[in-house]
C-alpha cells in the first residue's frame, strides 16, 4: 500500500507531517480520526480532521492534500441532493 506524507493543521496534531495510507484512487481518506486515550479509564476523546486541498494550480485542480481540524467532529451531510428529500 502506498502512503503520502500529509500536513495536519490545527488541533493536537498541528504542524505535524504524518504518513497517511492512500486509497485505490490514490487519494487519502476524506476524514482522519485520532483517538486520545484518558488515564482514568473513560472512553477516549476522538479528534476529527477533514481533507482539504493543500495547493491549487492554475486550472483549479488540487495538487496534494492536507488535513484541517474539525472541532465539532460531525459528519458532513453527504449524498445526492434530491429535490424531494426532506432537509436534515
Amino acid at each position: 500500500m502506498r502512503s503520502e506524507n500529509t500536513l495536519f493543521v490545527g488541533g493536537p496534531l498541528d504542524g505535524r507531517v504524518l504518513p497517511v495510507l492512500l486509497g485505490m484512487t490514490g487519494q487519502p481518506p476524506k476524514t482522519y480520526e485520532v483517538p486520545e486515550p484518558h488515564d482514568d479509564g473513560s472512553p477516549p476523546t476522538v479528534h476529527v480532521y477533514r481533507r482539504a486541498p493543500a495547493r491549487v494550480n492554475r486550472l483549479g485542480l488540487p495538487s496534494g492534500w492536507k488535513y484541517e481540524y474539525d472541532p465539532e467532529g460531525k459528519a458532513p451531510d453527504t449524498g445526492p441532493k434530491w429535490p424531494w428529500r426532506k432537509p436534515r
